[in-house]
């Protein structure tokens, strides 16, 4: 049972109806916020309270506040998905509650209970129902939780005082292009994150710190960027936001693992289950980019794919390096990807049974 009563203290909309439909006509991803926000404060003398949905608009905040200065802040991302009766459902929620608190740990911030990650979910999206998208395409409502220090402090210590916040965005394909070939530049320049640091936490830094790599890329004519680990640059870590896998000749699921600089993703998480029931030897090892690359040339490797929430799963067709070219199978979308995509979005919009028990309804 939560703790927290997300209660709505205002019902009035700052969007219309009529405007609200236009942008979920053509909603592009992380541009409109929708009416409402849930919010809810930590503090170290009495842990956390109020609780409470309120009108989306700004924070307001201290210039000393520590968030702005120490970078003390995590985040999630999970959709909420439109199934064909009308009901609002979402996908894994529990795992991404349970990763918030890993990343709380990582940060020195608060561990939100889990009941309560999930009593704010459901308190944004029955504020906010009309935004979620119907169910005619891969339309969803984004769900962006996020936590930080908002104490006014300069000292370097761990925050007395944290905020934490679930904003909502109606969200269309991540990629402008949808689901076609990435060509994914391998950096190496830049490190998303090294060892014993926050790569494995979801945390802004980490973003941060791939936004040079990723201009890198497109200025190469890219669309994302591949980083290797900071140590050797020899194995391959992950894309500015997603988990990479690589499909053998043999029947071989390969991708990188968990070394505490990569991110356990919840996708990555589910793919692994859905490849291992098709039968798919799946191996989370350390993938060598010289040993890829060479498969790569030599047709081993036939497909290779990035994933993320916010993505879902997504097909590279060819990767780009100062010393040369490689394609991916034929440059094209991969069989066994595009199927394991449809798998995971036929579960999520309720299209296919749930027999993971992975779906939680939020209205």
């Amino acid at each position: 049972m939560s703790a927290l009563d997300f209660t709505q203290t205002s019902t009035t909309r700052r969007v219309g109806e009529d405007e609200r439909a236009q942008i979920l006509a053509d909603p592009g991803f992380g541009s409109h916020f929708t009416d409402f926000m849930a919010r809810a404060r930590w503090t170290l003398e009495d842990g956390w309270g109020g609780a409470e949905v309120v009108p989306f608009g700004p924070i307001q905040l201290s210039p000393g506040s520590a968030v702005l200065h120490y970078g003390q802040e995590i985040f999630e991302g999970l959709k909420a998905f439109r199934h064909a009766d009308g009901s609002v459902w979402t996908f894994r929620p529990q795992a991404n509650a349970e990763r918030l608190q890993r990343s709380a740990r990582r940060l020195a911030l608060p561990e939100l209970p889990i009941e309560d990650f999930l009593a704010s979910l459901r308190a944004v999206v029955a504020a906010d129902e009309p935004w979620v998208p119907e169910a005619t395409s891969e339309e969803s409502l984004y769900l962006r939780p996020f936590m930080f220090a908002g104490e006014e402090f300069l000292g370097v210590r761990a925050a007395h005082s944290v905020d934490y916040y679930v904003i909502a965005s109606p969200a269309g394909p991540y990629f402008p292009r949808g689901v076609q070939p990435l060509v994914v530049w391998i950096s190496d320049d830049y490190s998303r994150a090294g060892a014993g640091g926050t790569g494995a936490a979801k945390c802004g830094g980490n973003y941060a710190s791939s936004l040079l790599g990723k201009r890198e890329a497109a200025e190469q004519g890219a669309d994302e960027v591949l980083f290797l680990d900071s140590e050797t640059r020899s194995s391959i870590d992950e894309l500015s936001g997603m988990n990479v896998f690589a499909l053998t000749r043999d029947g071989r699921l390969l991708t990188p693992a968990l070394t505490g600089s990569i991110l356990e993703g919840v996708t990555r998480s589910s793919i692994l289950t859905l490849a291992a029931e098709r039968g798919l030897q799946v191996e989370e090892t350390h993938l060598l980019i010289s040993e890829v690359l060479e498969q790569l040339s030599s047709g081993e490797i036939v497909e290779m794919f990035a994933c993320g929430t916010a993505a879902v799963i997504n097909p590279i067709g060819e990767f780009r390096a100062r010393g040369g070219t490689w394609t991916v199978g034929d440059g094209g979308s991969g069989e066994t990807t595009l199927s394991l995509r449809q798998e995971l979005t036929d579960i999520q919009y309720g299209r296919i049974p749930d027999r993971h028990g992975w779906l939680t309804r939020l209205v």
